[in-house]
C-alpha cells in the first residue's frame, strides 16, 4: 500500500473514530498494538521514535528502557503529550517528556539499573499520527547488573510475553546487524507466540556499523535465515548524531542515502529504511481494518435499526409547540392507564420473569398469603380446652350443670371470629403496597417529564390512601357481622342435635403395637382410627379388615420410657379399673416415629375423653368426666362453626378488596386522573422535559448520524484501500536450531576457516547459489592438513557457483573478512589462508 493510499485511510479511520468519540463511546474498530522486541542497545527505541517522528525516549548504554512504555497515539489538531500518572498536565516540549520518563522509571526501579513490569502510560496527541498503541519493552539481557535480580532474564521474558502473546499485537523483532542473527532472542520469542509468522517482522539495525567488507544482503533478501514477512533494514542515528541534535528528518535522509550508495543494498533500497517499515506496518493496519469491517458493518447496521424507530419521533421534535404538549400529555396518561391495567389483569407483553408483580402478586396475597395468615392463628389445643372449661364453669356458677351450655359455645366462637380481623387487615395493607409499587413501575415511562411523573404518582397514591380507609372499614364490618349473629342452623354446621360422637372421626394414622411378644408375631404396624367412642385398628389404610375395636371407657394414657434398643417413641393405654385392655395385656403400648407424633396422638385422645394419668395431669385440667365430655362437645362444635366462618371470610375479603380498592383505582385512573393533573399544575410545567431527556434526544440523533456516517466511511475504506495477502510460509525451523549468522560466515576465524577448493585429487566443492527457499547454508568446518598448492597448469575442476557481485579486494590482516567473491578473489584468499595456517 502506498503512502497516498495510507494518507487516504488515516482521515477515514479518524472520521470513524471521531464519530464515536463525539458520543463518548469507543469505536468498536480496535487497531493493533506494535511491540518492539530486542536485546539491549539493539536500537529499539530509535525504531520507535522514527515511527512516531519525535525524539522523546531516554538514551544511553546498557539497559535504558527499564519499564514498559505503553504509548498511545491520538489524532488531534494540537501536538502535546500526557502521562497517566500526571493527569491534567500537558507536555509540549518533548525533552521534558524524556525527562519525565527517566524520573518515573527511577521512582519505581531505583537509580541502579533495576527493572519493573509496571508500565508507564504515555499519550501523544498529534495531527500526524494514526490512533495506535506502541510498546517499548526492556531489552533482553542474561547477566544481572546493579540492583537487577538474579532471574533478570526470566523477568524480562515474562514482561515481554504479557504483550506479544496478544493476537492483536504486531511484533517488530529488532536485531543489530553486527551480532549473530541466528541466535536472536527476539526472533525466538516471536516464533514462540507467532509460529505462523503472520505477526512478526524482522528489523535489522546498525547496518552502517558492520565491519568493513561485510554486509547483510542475503538476510535482507530473505534468502538466508528467512522469515515469512522478511526483514527490513534501518539505519538509526548514532550517539554522536543525537548529541549533535540531528533531527529525525535529517536522519531519515541520511538513511536513504546510505542504502542508495551502498553496493550491497542499492538494488533493494526501495525495500529498506524507516519509511518502508512504516509502509509495511501501515499495510498490516489496513489488512486488519479490512478484515474487521464485515462484522463491524453488521453491528453498526443492527444498532442503526434498533434506534431508527425512536429517532423518527425525534426528527420533527418541536419543544415549544403547545399542541405537541397537549397531545403528549393525553397520550402518556392513556398509556399509563393501559400499562396499569395490563399489570393488574395480566398481559403477554413485557413479562417479568424474575419475580411476581402486579396482579399475580395480589392473587398470591388473596389465595396463599391470606389463608396462611388464618392458618397461622390456629388454636393452641390446651389453651382452647382450658378456655372452654372456664367458660362452662363460669356459666354454671355455683351449681353443677347437667347439660352443655350453648352460651359457652357462643362466647368461644365470637372470640375466635374476632381474631380474624388481624389477617384480614394485613391482607389489605399488602394489596395497597403492591398497588403503589405497580404505579411506580408504570410511571417509569413518564420519567422524561419529572413533574408529570411526580404528580401522577402523588395523585394516584393519595387516591389509594383514601380507598384504604373505606376498604378497611368494610372488612371490619364483615367481621362484626359474623360476630353479631351465630347461625347454628347453618346447613354445614353439625349442631347440638346432629352431634353424635361415634360418627366423628378425630384422628387416623399408623401406629405400632410394641408390647406383643415375639412368640405372637412381635411388634407390628396397624392403621388406627380414633373416634369419640372407640379406638380401632385395621390391617391397612383401606380399612377393610378390622383387627380390633377398643372402647374408650375408663381408659387413660401415660408415657413409657424409650428403650435404648429402639428408635420409637412409646405411650401406653391402660384401664383405671385394673382390667385387661387388649386380650391378656394390662397395657396397650403404641409406638410412633417421633415425640411430636406422640404428643399429637395424646392431644387427640384427650379430645376423645382419654386423659393422662393422674400423676401427669396439671392443675389446669379437671378430672371431672362430665365436664370433660362437655368440653369435648363444645370443642368439636367450635371446629365445625369456625370452618364455616373461615370459608366465608376467605371468600368475602378478596372480593371486598377487589371492589372497593383495585377496581376503583382502575376507574379513577381512566376517568379522573387527567382532569386532576390539569387542575394540579400548568400544562407547560407538567410537560417540561428533564435535562436527561433532552440530552438523550440529542445523543440519539448524534448516534444516528454517527452510525450513518460510519457506514459511509466503511464503504469509502473498501473503495480507497487494497488488501495485500500474507506471503507464503517459509522454512523458519532455523530459529529453533539456529546455525551461525551470515555475518559470522563472512568473518572466518582460525577456529572456523573458509572451506577452500580441493586439491587436484578431486573436484572442488560447489558453493550453492542461495535462493528464496534454500534455507540456511551448512556450517563452515575446519579442513584437514593442506596439500601443496597446484601450479597454474593444474585444473580446479568445476568452478564454484557464486552470486554475481562487484569484485572487492579482501582486507589485509590475520583474520579474514569477506563478502561475495569471484574466482580470482577465492584463489587469493586460499593463498592467504595457507600462509596463515602454515
Amino acid at each position: 500500500m502506498g503512502n497516498r493510499e495510507m494518507e487516504e485511510l488515516i482521515p477515514l479511520v479518524n472520521r470513524l473514530q471521531d464519530a464515536f468519540s463525539a458520543l463518548g463511546q469507543s469505536c468498536l474498530l480496535e487497531l493493533p498494538q506494535i511491540a518492539v522486541v530486542g536485546g539491549q542497545s539493539a536500537g529499539k527505541s530509535s525504531v520507535l521514535e522514527n515511527f512516531v517522528g519525535r525524539d522523546f525516549l531516554p538514551r544511553g548504554s546498557g539497559i535504558v528502557t527499564r519499564r514498559p512504555l505503553v504509548l498511545q497515539l491520538v489524532t488531534s489538531k494540537a501536538e502535546y503529550a500526557e502521562f497517566l500518572h500526571c493527569k491534567g498536565k500537558k507536555f509540549t516540549d518533548f525533552d521534558e517528556v524524556r525527562h519525565e520518563i527517566e524520573v518515573e522509571t527511577d521512582r519505581v526501579t531505583g537509580m541502579n539499573k533495576g527493572i519493573s513490569s509496571i508500565p508507564i502510560n504515555l499519550r501523544v496527541y498529534s495531527p500526524h499520527v494514526l490512533n495506535l498503541t506502541l510498546i517499548d519493552l526492556p531489552g533482553i539481557t542474561k547477566v544481572p547488573v546493579g540492583d537487577q535480580p538474579p532471574d533478570i532474564e526470566y523477568q524480562i521474558r515474562e514482561m515481554i510475553m504479557q504483550f506479544i502473546t496478544r493476537e492483536n499485537c504486531l511484533i517488530l523483532a529488532v536485531t543489530p546487524a553486527n551480532t549473530d542473527l541466528a541466535n536472536s532472542d527476539a526472533l525466538k520469542l516471536a516464533k514462540e507466540v507467532d509460529p505462523q509468522g503472520l505477526r512478526t517482522i524482522g528489523v535489522i539495525t546498525k547496518l552502517d556499523l558492520m565491519d568493513e567488507g561485510t554486509d547483510a544482503r542475503d538476510v535482507l533478501e530473505n534468502k538466508l535465515l528467512p522469515l515469512r514477512r522478511g526483514y527490513i533494514g534501518v539505519v538509526n542515528r548514532s550517539q554522536k548524531d543525537i548529541d549533535g541534535k540531528k533531527d529525525i528528518k535529517a536522519a531519515m535522509l541520511a538513511e536513504r542515502k546510505f542504502f542508495l550508495s551502498h553496493p550491497a543494498y542499492r538494488h533493494i533500497a526501495d525495500r529498506m529504511g524507516t519509511p518502508h517499515l512504516q509502509k509495511v506496518l501501515n499495510q498490516q493496519l489496513t489488512n486488519h481494518i479490512r478484515d474487521t469491517l464485515p462484522n463491524f458493518r453488521n453491528k453498526l447496521q443492527g444498532q442503526l435499526l434498533s434506534i431508527e424507530h425512536e429517532v423518527e419521533a425525534y426528527k420533527n421534535f418541536k419543544p415549544e409547540d403547545p399542541t405537541r404538549k397537549t397531545k403528549a400529555l393525553l397520550q402518556m396518561v392513556q398509556q399509563f392507564a393501559v400499562d396499569f391495567e395490563k399489570r393488574i389483569e395480566g398481559s403477554g407483553d413485557q413479562v417479568d420473569t424474575l419475580e411476581l408483580s402486579g396482579g399475580a402478586k395480589i392473587n398470591r396475597i388473596f389465595h396463599e398469603r391470606f389463608p396462611f395468615e388464618i392458618v397461622k392463628m390456629e388454636f393452641n389445643e390446651k389453651e382452647l380446652r382450658r378456655e372452654i372449661s372456664y367458660a362452662i364453669k363460669n356459666i354454671h356458677g355455683i351449681r353443677t350443670g347437667l347439660f352443655t351450655p350453648d352460651m359457652a359455645f357462643e362466647a368461644i366462637v365470637k372470640k375466635q371470629i374476632v381474631k380474624l380481623k388481624g389477617p384480614s387487615l394485613k391482607s389489605v395493607d399488602l394489596v395497597i403496597q403492591e398497588l403503589i409499587n405497580t404505579v411506580k413501575k408504570c410511571t417509569k415511562k413518564l420519567a422524561n417529564f419529572p413533574r408529570l411523573c411526580e404528580e401522577t404518582e402523588r395523585i394516584v397514591a393519595n387516591h389509594i390512601r383514601e380507598r384504604e380507609g373505606k376498604t378497611k372499614d368494610q372488612v371490619l364490618l364483615l367481621i362484626d357481622i359474623q360476630v353479631s349473629y351465630i347461625n347454628t342452623n347453618h346447613e354445614d354446621f353439625i349442631g347440638f342435635a346432629k352431634y353424635v360422637k361415634p360418627l366423628i372421626v378425630i384422628r387416623k394414622g399408623w401406629l405400632t403395637i410394641s408390647n406383643i411378644g415375639i412368640m405372637k408375631g412381635g411388634s407390628k404396624g396397624y392403621w388406627f382410627v380414633l373416634t369419640a367412642e372407640s379406638l380401632s385398628w385395621y390391617k391397612d389404610d383401606e380399612e377393610k379388615e378390622k383387627k380390633y375395636m377398643l372402647p374408650l371407657d375408663n381408659l387413660k394414657v401415660r408415657d413409657v420410657e424409650k428403650s435404648f434398643m429402639s428408635s420409637k417413641h412409646i405411650f401406653a393405654l391402660f384401664n383405671t379399673e385394673q382390667r385387661n385392655v387388649y386380650k391378656d395385656y394390662r397395657f396397650l403400648e403404641l409406638a410412633c416415629d417421633s415425640q411430636e407424633d406422640v404428643d399429637s396422638w395424646k392431644a387427640s385422645l384427650l379430645r376423645a375423653g382419654v386423659y393422662p394419668d393422674k400423676s401427669l395431669v396439671t392443675e389446669n385440667f379437671s378430672m371431672d368426666p362430665q365436664l370433660e365430655r362437655q368440653v369435648e362437645t363444645i370443642r368439636n362444635l367450635v371446629d365445625s362453626y369456625m370452618s364455616i366462618i373461615n370459608k366465608c371470610i376467605r371468600d368475602l375479603i378478596p372480593k371486598t378488596i377487589m371492589h372497593l380498592m383495585i377496581n376503583n383505582v382502575k376507574d379513577f385512573i381512566n376517568s379522573e386522573l387527567l382532569a386532576q393533573l390539569y387542575s394540579s399544575e400548568d400544562q407547560n410545567t407538567l410537560m417540561e422535559e428533564s435535562a436527561e431527556q433532552a440530552q438523550r434526544r440529542d445523543e440519539m440523533l448524534r448516534m444516528y448520524q454517527a452510525l450513518k456516517e460510519a457506514l459511509v466511511v466503511i464503504g469509502d475504506i473498501n473503495t480507497a484501500t487494497t488488501f495485500t495477502p500474507a506471503p507464503p510460509p517459509v522454512d523458519d525451523s532455523w530459529i529453533q536450531s539456529p546455525p551461525p549468522s551470515p555475518t559470522t560466515q563472512r568473518r572466518p576465524t582460525l577456529s572456523a576457516p573458509l572451506p577452500r577448493p580441493a586439491s587436484g585429487r578431486g573436484p572442488a566443492p560447489a558453493i550453492p547459489s542461495p535462493g528464496p527457499h534454500s534455507g540456511a547454508p551448512p556450517v563452515p568446518f575446519r579442513p584437514g592438513p593442506l596439500p601443496p598448492f597446484p601450479n597454474s597448469s593444474d585444473s580446479f575442476g568445476a568452478p564454484p557457483q557464486v552470486p554475481s557481485r562487484p569484485t572487492r579486494a579482501p582486507p589485509s590482516g590475520d583474520v579474514l573478512q569477506f563478502s561475495s567473491y569471484s574466482i580470482t578473489d577465492k584463489i587469493d584468499l586460499e593463498k592467504k589462508m595457507a600462509k596463515i595456517l602454515l
